[in-house]
């Protein structure tokens, strides 16, 4: 009889201590499954800043051009790494990703806002190897849809040619506080 008092006792124990929960949250990070059903956050619901940019002043020097996406909608979702395209008239480039840093999953409450940095090479004026690039597309990961933003920070050399720009983009990450 005194088997069964010790053997619901251990069981409550045993309850009682898989429901603890350490109170803490990344809060940026998806922390499991409660944000596993959030939609990706899609281009048309966020605010966008491009720049202030720490801009190349001269041919072979590089440049940083910060981007801060706002979230102007519901809670959503974002991972990876943004894809950007350089453009001038009929020619395009597209800007590869920086790999020295693991894309995490974020994510953004309305108001909540996300960066990333594109980096780049500026090229030499009228040189064949650059892109004298004058608008930016952005398109985030696992939506369709991109905005065009104005590019004013000077040709962008070329590794190979104009079409293989010396320039990366970053993964997205967690802005602000």
């Amino acid at each position: 009889m005194r088997a069964i008092p010790i053997t619901l006792a251990a069981l409550a124990a045993a309850l009682l201590l898989t429901a603890c929960d350490s109170g803490t949250d990344s809060g940026n990070k998806d922390s499991g499954s409660k944000n596993a059903d959030l939609p990706v956050c899609r281009i048309g619901e966020l605010e966008v800043q491009v720049g202030p940019a720490n801009a190349a002043p001269a041919a072979g020097d590089t440049g940083n051009v910060p981007v801060t996406l706002t979230n102007q909608g519901a809670q959503c979702t974002l991972e990876g790494f943004p894809d950007i395209t350089l453009s001038a008239g009929g020619s395009t480039a597209t800007v590869p990703e920086d790999r020295t840093a693991k894309p995490e999953k974020l994510t953004l409450a309305k108001g909540g806002t996300a960066s990333f940095t594109l980096t780049y090479v500026r090229g030499e004026e009228g040189d064949a190897k650059s892109l004298p690039a004058t608008s930016l597309k952005l398109g985030l990961p696992g939506t369709t849809g991109s905005q065009d933003h104005k590019w004013s920070y000077g040709p962008v050399q070329g590794k190979k040619d104009a079409g293989d720009p010396d320039a990366s983009v970053t993964a997205l990450q967690q802005a602000g506080d």
